[in-house]
């Protein structure tokens, strides 16, 4: 994973490409960005709706945590799965699959009522989910340079925040409208109408529509045997893939924290309705995108494409921010909403940067579909233990939220750690992320 500058003025998005590759690059970009917007249609209901469902059926904090958890450890093994087998099969065969299969749980949702079978579907929910990432940046990493990768990877990776803003509005809608079924069942509405774009303006490749490839001057994956069906890769793209997974692992417990439990709070905590927590905690995503474009911009234009930089950079901001939530984010409704905010401006630019356009760089081309699906593993693991261990602390507390936010305090202290090795190895020769 390349993060230093390159060694010649990158050239515009669209330079020394015919009419045909740039028609077809903007088609690719839209369908995949819309892709996992979808996907996110059938992952956030259960958050928005967790209060409701927890009422309705009888769950407490615990056993919502444990459901949850069901979801997200099956998401995580199975980003490793679809890093494995996506460069076999084909990112479009799995993302049409994956979308598939998670509207038809979401479907599932809004009949079912049992704990048990609720935790079932949530776990082929998380397989199917798992392949939404890391197939999707597959297809990026052919039809994008790696020169350009930061700003392009910075406005595509807008998807998991606009997805989030998206479908926690039209799960809260559906929910205070319609009922806690409809809150799952709009969200397979929007993913299935995703399937239909997709299918028309998604292609894995230039060359699978009559195109040639998408020459970058970046070298091919590193080991033998890189450019044939396996992709090999030599030690210091390991231990890249492990330190950048590392620092995703503290920053999905956060986002994950946020998302699966800020409407929770809202509505336990500081007694707001079911909508009215949906709506407020949007903010977290919306000052993301924000966050995310910048980011991806000062990658390329000021620092040179050294995203390992400007990602340690925001993630010294993700402390202060966590901080800040843990010193006066309980005060009130207000503090808690601009605090989050703050952490959403923070978090997602290097979230989406290192795994984004960072993975791209590091898997180089085929290899792109495995990193990011390593990577993302990695970071799922926060994601599970997020819902576990604050599920529980939220239960053993009596509702008590300070223990939560210090632990997104260090969770945001761990991946700037992580990040800040990978800044030492870069000035040491070691890697060059």
């Amino acid at each position: 994973m390349s993060i230093a500058a390159p060694s010649h003025a990158a050239p515009g998005p669209n330079a020394d490409l015919s009419p045909q590759q740039r028609q077809w690059r903007h088609r690719v970009f839209a369908a995949t960005w819309l892709s996992y917007v979808g996907f996110y249609f059938c992952r956030k209901p259960f958050s928005i709706a967790k209060a409701d469902l927890g009422k309705a059926n009888g769950f407490d904090a615990d056993l919502l945590g444990q459901i949850g958890a069901a979801y997200l450890i099956a998401y995580t093994l199975g980003q490793f799965v679809s890093g494995g087998i996506g460069p076999r099969i084909g990112p479009r065969r799995m993302l049409l699959s994956g979308m598939a299969i998670s509207a038809a749980t979401a479907l599932a949702f809004g009949a079912i009522s049992g704990a048990l079978t609720f935790a079932v579907v949530m776990v082929v929910n998380g397989l199917a989910q798992a392949t939404g990432w890391s197939n999707n940046l597959g297809v990026m990493a052919q039809w994008f340079r790696r020169q350009e990768r930061g700003r392009v990877m910075g406005l595509w990776s807008t998807n998991f925040q606009v997805g989030g803003v998206a479908a926690n509005a039209l799960a809260a809608f559906a929910l205070a409208h319609f009922g806690l079924a409809w809150s799952f069942w709009s969200g397979a509405l929007a993913l299935s109408a995703v399937i239909a774009v997709f299918w028309f303006h998604q292609a894995n490749q230039p060359q699978d529509v009559g195109l040639p490839a998408i020459v970058s001057d970046e070298a091919p994956a590193a080991g033998p045997g890189a450019d044939a069906g396996e992709v090999r890769w030599d030690r210091s793209t390991w231990i890249s893939v492990f330190l950048v997974g590392g620092a995703y692992f503290g920053m999905k417990f956060i986002r994950y924290a946020l998302w699966s439990w800020a409407p929770y709070v809202l509505g336990n905590n500081f007694k707001l309705a079911g909508d009215d927590a949906g709506y407020v905690s949007t903010v977290f995503d919306l000052c993301g995108i924000a966050g995310v474009i910048a980011t991806g911009y000062l990658s390329d234009r000021l620092f040179g494409g050294r995203r390992a930089f400007i990602s340690f950079l925001m993630l010294l901001g993700l402390v202060g921010a966590t901080a800040l939530l843990f010193t006066v984010g309980a005060q009130s409704v207000t503090a808690f909403a601009l605090c989050i905010g703050l952490v959403g401006f923070a978090l997602f630019g290097p979230d989406a940067l290192l795994t984004g356009a960072g993975a791209m760089d590091i898997g180089k081309g085929r290899g792109a579909v495995r990193a990011a699906g390593i990577i993302s593993g990695l970071g799922s693991a926060g994601s599970v233990v997020q819902e576990l261990v604050i599920g529980k602390s939220y239960a053993a507390t009596g509702g008590a939220i300070g223990p939560i936010l210090l632990m997104l305090l260090g969770s945001a202290a761990f991946a700037a750690v992580c990040v800040a090795v990978i800044l030492v190895r870069n000035r040491q020769g070691a890697s060059d992320v």
